[in-house]
């Protein structure tokens, strides 16, 4: 197992120090406490509508290839209700804010899709590689936001922590169900996490 996928066994992780104030210390030039609540918003239901486009991707390479009942379609479905829970809840987070959502959806309906069925098209430990790279950038980008999101927005940083600890779980089931057995394992998650990362920047400011 590669040490970047490897899960952390040194023990839970320490509490983050929780800020009284959203994005508090932001200088001129930093986005403000509001538009940093914005991007947030923006960015994080973009990334759900992502995750659950490459899912279904996935799903429909499965059934092509005559697995849509398989082990692995079982737990991809499951994954799949989990993405489409946490997308309800920012397309929700949109409306009541009034956030703008990203003018790059089209482009991220149609690249998680091809992704997503790439990758299962390739076998399933290809479709769990997939997930592991994935995950890790959007674990990476939660625990970014949760920690700086005050108290006076508990309640977001309260649902950002909740889906973190559930992407972290997929990783850790894709991980236990063969990801590391994918063709050029390193190779194709550092690339599909690079693409994740590069999605996430557009996203919050598109």
């Amino acid at each position: 197992m590669s040490e970047e996928a490897r899960p952390s066994d040194s023990g839970p992780e320490p509490a983050p120090v929780v800020p009284a104030r959203t994005n508090e210390g932001w200088q001129p030039g930093d986005p403000t406490p509001r538009a940093f609540v914005e991007r947030v918003i923006r960015v994080d239901q973009a990334g759900e509508f992502g995750a659950v486009r490459i899912y279904e991707g996935q799903l429909a390479a499965l059934r092509w290839r005559g697995q849509g009942n398989s082990p692995a379609a079982r737990k991809i479905e499951h994954m799949l209700a989990q993405e489409v829970e946490h997308r309800r809840a920012f397309d929700a987070l949109l409306a009541d804010r009034r956030v703008r959502p990203t003018a790059l959806s089209p482009v991220w309906s149609v690249a998680g899709f091809a992704l997503g069925a790439a990758t299962a098209l390739l076998g399933d430990a290809a479709a769990m590689a997939c997930t592991v790279a994935v995950e890790e950038a959007i674990d990476e980008h939660y625990a970014s936001q949760r920690d700086r999101l005050g108290d006076d927005e508990a309640p977001l940083r309260d649902t950002v922590e909740r889906f973190r600890q559930e992407e972290v779980a997929h990783r850790d089931e894709a991980l236990a169900n063969g990801a590391e057995e994918a063709p050029a394992y390193d190779l194709l998650t550092a690339a599909i996490k690079g693409g994740s990362r590069l999605a996430i920047w557009l996203s919050t400011r598109v």
